[in-house]
């Protein structure tokens, strides 16, 4: 549980504990966010990321025929806007088919169970709160479901060219770093450090997508039947995009992931500079999203050491210790020593490095 309880925001004890405790269910990374954020951002980011996480495994789903994914996003989509007559319980009926049974249901699966409650703790937050989430999740909900139409006649999502890669991850993770901003410039903020929030807030978002799109190559086309890496950029390397993970491909698909990690590289330096911007304010920490943000500059390394554990499915990801070590150095640091992690960690696992920071 997040610090400072009596900051957080009104909502039903039991509601807001459950949110909490969902997402430390489905993502590790995000739930390390939540954990560094005091309140009541620590419960204004917990039940934005969920609503997000909704649409998100609705789209993910590859039991789900594509138009009745489109159909269900748009449906969930209507239930977001405050100007819209349609119910959440609308939604809640129509995904309830497509929910696995009780007792098998994942993490992810339980959450879009459990929508109105969702729903219910974040109708519960301050007016200004919600209207601050709910354009860019709404904005998140419709770009999904236009992906799915898009590509309804493929069964998944296959990315053609480095321009629509970039326009799905602004859709997946470009309009949470838009969310992430509208809530802490809410009141007074001078002019020139909001532009340069608002102008770096997308390729922080873009920046951990393509990182989460190169380390799960395997994952993404074997369990959702999605390809994310361009098939113009995989045309270049010799793979045809349906064999993207074809052993008789790995050397080059590898190539192909690596190109995608240094096109991840191009956004650190705004990522950095959005969170040498970001105010630390209502339970604000630079330390909820530094630490996602050094943990992808460690998970690039990994990536350009061994892209091809990306498509072979042995995975690409960073130590436990690691991660362990940069949460420990985060709490309680400054942005002056971000250039300095990040540098380290380029090099070389932060667990193992001789330099202390300070």
């Amino acid at each position: 549980m997040s610090r400072h309880a009596d900051a957080r925001p009104p909502a039903t004890d039991d509601d807001l504990d459950w949110c909490h405790d969902a997402v430390q269910g489905v993502s590790r990374t995000f739930a390390l966010t939540v954990d560094v954020l005091d309140e009541p951002m620590a419960s204004h980011i917990c039940i934005g990321y969920l609503l997000c996480r909704i649409a998100d495994t609705v789209e993910d789903s590859s039991s789900i025929a594509p138009d009745e994914q489109a159909h269900l996003l748009r449906l969930y989509d209507r239930a977001l806007d405050p100007d819209d007559d349609t119910t959440v319980d609308e939604f809640v009926t129509a995904v309830q088919p497509h929910l696995p049974p009780e007792g098998e249901q994942s993490d992810d699966w339980m959450v879009v169970a459990n929508t109105a409650r969702v729903f219910r703790t974040f109708e519960a937050l301050p007016e200004d709160v919600r209207e601050a989430v709910t354009p860019p999740v709404r904005e998140l909900v419709s770009g999904m479901a236009m992906f799915v139409e898009r590509y309804s006649q493929t069964g998944g999502l296959r990315i053609q060219s480095r321009e629509e890669l970039e326009e799905y991850c602004y859709y997946a993770a470009g309009t949470v770093g838009n969310l992430i901003t509208n809530l802490v410039t809410r009141g007074n903020i001078d002019s020139e450090r909001r532009s340069r929030l608002y102008d770096t807030a997308e390729e922080f978002g873009l920046l951990l997508q393509l990182v989460n799109i190169a380390k799960d190559v395997h994952d993404d086309y074997t369990a959702e039947n999605n390809v994310y890496l361009p098939a113009d950029w995989l045309a270049d390397a010799g793979v045809p995009q349906e064999e993207v993970v074809d052993p008789e491909h790995n050397d080059r698909a590898a190539s192909v992931v690596k190109r995608t990690a240094d096109h991840a590289k191009s956004f650190l330096d705004d990522a950095q500079t959005y969170l040498e911007t970001v105010p630390l304010r209502e339970g604000n920490t630079l330390a909820a999203w530094a630490i996602p943000f050094l943990l992808a500059v460690g998970t690039l390394r990994e990536l350009v050491a061994n892209p091809e554990h990306a498509v072979t499915g042995e995975g690409v990801k960073i130590s436990r210790q690691e991660v362990f070590a940069v949460v420990s150095e985060m709490n309680g640091a400054s942005s002056e020593s971000l250039a300095e992690m990040r540098e380290i960690i380029s090099r070389k696992p932060f667990h193992r490095a001789t330099t202390n920071v300070d």
